[in-house]
């Protein structure tokens, strides 16, 4: 017998918030770009290493603008708030199935966020009523690794209380979703939010 789900896992960026959540989003990374008057080569060699660095949390904030701004010949001022004036033009937020979540959550399910993000598309794509509405929050850049590390996924449960069969996680991203099937979590594709209720019926979860 197939054990009951307890929480449903949910990405943000893509998900949650939408737009393209890649690291060559085109939007985002396009808007910072034309902004400082430069080609997306040179900008991407000026940054690839401290964003990744950075999404880890393994540098600071203050650091990791520090640098990618004396790499593009800026002011780590006016870059953070090109990146945080870019997240909030290039994402939406997924009001519909921020909705949805509320009411599963109110027939008794847990939910919660496993995301990567950096600090600054943290800023800005997390309001601050966001948090009360989960009942845990993994963020890449607060804990030190991010998906597809399998460690990820055992915060996550580990928060949650829950065996790895007892959780759907939700992912637009086939790679962040292979590793969480393989540890044994029911697992969903985002694609839109009327294909993912109707994968979360299958699992017997319904908005009351």
């Amino acid at each position: 017998m197939e054990p009951k789900i307890k929480a449903i896992i949910f990405d943000v960026g893509g998900v949650l918030q939408l737009g393209n959540p890649s690291f060559d989003n085109p939007n985002v990374h396009g808007f910072v770009t034309r902004k400082l008057n430069t080609n997306l080569d040179q900008y991407f060699d000026s940054i690839d290493t401290v964003y990744a660095k950075a999404i880890e949390g393994k540098m600071s904030e203050k650091k990791a603008l520090d640098v990618m701004a004396k790499n593009l010949k800026t002011t780590p001022q006016k870059l953070k708030k090109l990146y945080l004036q870019a997240y909030k033009k290039y994402y939406v937020l997924n009001k519909e199935l921020l909705k949805f979540i509320i009411k599963i959550r109110k027939s008794g399910y847990k939910t919660a966020i496993l995301s990567d993000q950096w600090y600054l598309s943290k800023k800005a794509l997390f309001p601050k009523d966001f948090y009360n509405k989960f009942d845990a929050t993994i963020i890449s850049c607060d804990v030190g690794i991010r998906k597809p590390n399998p460690k990820i996924y055992d915060i996550v449960l580990r928060k949650l209380r829950l065996k790895p069969s007892q959780t759907v996680f939700i992912d637009n991203q086939k790679w962040n979703i292979a590793p969480a099937k393989k540890i044994g979590m029911k697992t969903i594709l985002f694609k839109n939010n009327r294909q993912t209720k109707k994968n979360l019926e299958k699992f017997d979860i319904k908005q009351k």
